[in-house]
């Protein structure tokens, strides 16, 4: 018998071909040891349900998708950066906070002083956030140590959230120039390059490999030297590329055939046609640019008309995105940079999956894929990108175990 029946259901397979959110109206879908089963329509149930399962939910209309992916944030971290927001209001810019010895590198004074108990705590309270918002998997990154050992406690913490949510964890070492190194940055690329990359991996703490490549980050020249060591140690790579201006960086991104490219407000032609040459996914962070009040828009059109996938993530953190909201992440993708509302579910769902290598794992409800599930008390899949602030989520299912929500 199947563990769990789910009935009198509509689902947002996301399976991409058919039916606008892959709908499957008045369906059921069962799992099996954590594995989807069976999904399709009702009425093809090849016996009444209470013969086919132990557990049997009837979901009275509601309607199910798979689990969210949040593929882009950055969780794990200590104190926050409420002062620098007063400050931008006054006028100040991201860069010159920045340069003003503001930005990551203030995060990462309170980040070296905390505790690893502390940083599971705190982001733990985030991340319930998440997944109280349909969250199944979430991608966090460090960045806020710049040095090992500090940079170790941030992934070791990412890794002590792992219960109930599957979590992707990546090294973004070329985050930002650490005091220390501040007369040196060759110094320091050598360093995350020969010395951290090498000891993570090792480790296992890490699945992939990130960096900023920006005018007041790295430029892609050392960036490339980072991801060349990445390679060499068997990680994937992902890029914040092209936020606050061209560096060109989803570009040397799509010849490491990256996971991702993230943020795209500056993304030229060139750019989008590497992307889609590569199959690198570009990853949509509408939080940050709201929240920094930026005018440049993504090239949505080009990325559609090249066919590279599009994913939508929170973007978490204290400086440029202090947001827990995936729904809202959704909401800000459609209203702001004109995807449809189907675009943004794929985009925190299917896309978001690719994005972090587990298009084959999650993503879309098909029979072998985890049972990672959100069940939403709505009419329409488009209302997830409607509504700002609603009690939506009816329940999360983790691996074919539920949770209220």
């Amino acid at each position: 018998m199947w563990d769990t029946l789910w009935v009198d259901a509509n689902l947002a397979t996301m399976v991409p071909g058919g039916k606008p959110y892959g709908a499957i109206e008045r369906g059921a879908i069962a799992a099996k040891e954590g594995r989807i089963v069976w999904v399709g329509w009702a009425a093809d149930l090849p016996k009444p349900p209470d013969e086919l399962a132990r557990d049997v939910r009837r979901c009275e209309g509601a309607w199910i998708s798979p689990g969210l992916v949040d593929c882009h944030t950055h969780l794990v971290f200590g104190g926050n950066r409420a002062r620098e927001f007063e400050m931008r209001l006054g006028g100040a810019s991201y860069e010159e906070i920045a340069r003003a010895g503001g930005g990551v590198v203030s995060t990462v004074a309170a980040t070296r002083a905390a505790s690893k108990e502390d940083l599971i705590a705190s982001a733990g309270a985030r991340l319930a956030g998440l997944t109280r918002e349909g969250v199944t998997t979430v991608e966090i990154k460090s960045g806020y140590g710049l040095d090992l050992e500090t940079e170790l406690k941030m992934l070791e913490a990412a890794k002590a959230l792992e219960n109930g949510v599957r979590v992707k964890r990546t090294f973004l070492g070329l985050h930002a120039l650490p005091p220390e190194f501040k007369d040196d940055r060759a110094a320091y690329v050598q360093l995350v390059a020969d010395v951290m990359i090498p000891a993570i991996a090792s480790e296992g703490a890490a699945d992939a490999v990130d960096a900023f490549c920006e005018g007041i980050g790295f430029t892609a020249d050392e960036v490339d030297y980072v991801f060349a060591a990445a390679r060499e140690n068997g990680l994937e790579v992902k890029l914040h590329a092209e936020q606050l201006s061209n560096q060109h960086g989803a570009k040397l991104a799509a010849s490491y055939t990256a996971l991702s490219a993230d943020h795209l407000e500056y993304l030229d032609d060139a750019g989008v046609a590497a992307m889609a040459e590569a199959g690198t996914v570009a990853v949509l962070l509408p939080s940050a640019f709201y929240f920094l009040r930026e005018s440049k828009l993504p090239p949505i059109d080009a990325l559609r008309r090249a066919g590279v996938k599009m994913a939508v993530a929170t973007d978490c953190n204290p400086g440029t995105s202090p947001m827990t909201s995936p729904l809202a992440a959704m909401n800000m993708a459609c209203t702001l940079f004109r995807v449809t509302p189907e675009e943004a579910l794929a985009g925190m769902t299917r896309e978001g999956a690719r994005a972090l290598g587990l298009q084959d794992e999650i993503g879309t409800l098909e029979v072998g894929k985890a049972a990672d599930l959100a069940i939403w008390n709505i009419g329409s899949p488009a209302e997830l990108s409607y509504w700002l602030g609603a009690p939506l989520l009816r329940e999360r299912v983790f691996a074919g175990i539920g949770a209220s929500a």
